[in-house]
């Protein structure tokens, strides 16, 4: 029998207890969606908790997330997906696209922006500093610093963020918003990128969202529509996952103080932290998009036939215990950490290194800079954003 999904409201960064009982008793389990359906037919899907399965779903080409642009797909989101490169493709169109963007993320070009993203962390911080305590960590750093370095990467004027913050939310929502506002949102950004586009036209530039322009007009490797939507994919996917982790970590570190002050006196630590940070916070509030099965896939001793649907929970597969050594245990030394937060296979995050550096100057540039950082305010005080896709703080009210 199917149950209903989601389990419960989203509460901070916890687990539904139901996804640890599914991964031990019922790894691979039926759920019913509030969305989809075909026929007056309830919207049924798998889910999969376990970290092998999910692995496989994500890795598997037979799981199709083009396929779940169907409306009757079933989902935790309002509207179905819409067309567009990368998340909603399939090899081997997703191929063709992710190569002309791969080489702007690769390990080379992300190392020479350490320290121009270095120098931004510092100066952040500063003004976080000059403003004096307690302060909005939020609205000082985890916001801005991913903000600036999508915006510079792409060419996008940093004065006119509030073009694209605006609707940012909007596009990640399963309840804060209404289908038309999220409509209205993308027509809105769709129209924000066109502008940009047809700047570069008139005035070519060096810029990546230059580079796909001349891809379009020159090389003839992306379609109108495709162009618009990879800018559009790049400006909101850039920043939104970066500036919720860079409040989620600091949550997590400054609820559980012994972690930040670990930090402090052992700052070699930083890399390991931010794996195991990315491990063990379940950065989505419900589980993933959709995937539609192109024929019958056995996944965990269960058959998926061909036109079902599969949900993964990548925050109960990261604390799978087949894998992870005392998985509630968040420890910032450890060594094995095959986590899944940066997904798996051909839609493998394109700006995980990226990430992983931003966060990695966040952390060592905060217990450097401020080692007497606290919540200026109970840890069950802190305001979280409700109904969106991304859990991520409101604001982190902060003291040193």
């Amino acid at each position: 029998m199917a149950r209903t999904y989601p389990f419960g409201e989203t509460v901070r960064l916890d687990l539904h207890p139901m996804y640890a009982r599914l991964q031990d008793e019922e790894p691979m389990s039926r759920i019913r969606l509030p969305f989809g359906g075909r026929d007056g037919q309830p919207a049924e899907a798998w889910l999969a908790t376990r970290h092998a399965d999910v692995r496989q779903v994500l890795g598997d080409h037979r799981f199709s997330m083009a396929r779940a642009m169907d409306p009757a797909t079933p989902r935790v989101e309002p509207l179905p997906l819409r067309p567009g490169p990368l998340l909603t493709m399939d090899p081997p169109e997703h191929t063709r696209i992710r190569r002309l963007v791969a080489k702007e993320f690769t390990m080379r070009r992300v190392e020479k922006l350490r320290p121009h993203t270095e120098k931004h962390v510092a100066q952040f911080l500063d003004e976080m500093a000059a403003h004096g305590q307690p302060a909005d960590l939020v609205q000082h750093l985890s916001l801005p610093l991913p903000i600036t370095m999508i915006c510079e990467l792409l060419g996008v004027p940093y004065a006119e963020r509030h073009r694209f913050r605006t609707f940012s939310d909007v596009l990640t929502a399963t309840t804060a918003h209404t289908p038309a506002e999220i409509n209205h949102a993308w027509g809105e950004l769709e129209g924000y990128l066109g502008e940009l586009i047809a700047q570069r036209r008139a005035d070519p530039t060096d810029d990546l969202l230059g580079a796909l322009v001349l891809a379009r007009d020159e090389g003839d490797r992306l379609t109108e529509d495709e162009l618009v939507r990879v800018g559009l994919n790049l400006l909101i996917a850039g920043h939104e996952t970066t500036a919720s982790q860079i409040g989620n970590f600091s949550y997590t570190l400054l609820s559980q103080r012994e972690l930040y002050e670990q930090l402090v006196e052992d700052p070699a630590l930083v890399p390991t932290a931010v794996e195991e940070l990315l491990r063990i916070i379940p950065l989505r509030s419900v589980g993933s998009f959709p995937r539609v099965a192109k024929a019958d896939i056995e996944v965990g001793g269960v058959l998926v036939r061909e036109g079902e649907a599969v949900l993964i929970n990548v925050g109960q597969a990261n604390r799978d215990p087949r894998v992870f050594e005392q998985p509630q245990l968040r420890d910032l030394a450890r060594e094995h950490n095959p986590h899944l937060a940066f997904g798996h296979g051909v839609h493998h995050c394109l700006g995980a290194l990226l990430a992983r550096m931003e966060l990695q100057l966040v952390l060592a540039a905060l217990v450097s800079r401020f080692p007497g950082l606290r919540l200026a305010v109970p840890a069950t005080e802190i305001p979280w954003k409700p109904g969106l896709l991304a859990r991520q703080p409101l604001s982190l009210p902060v003291a040193w």
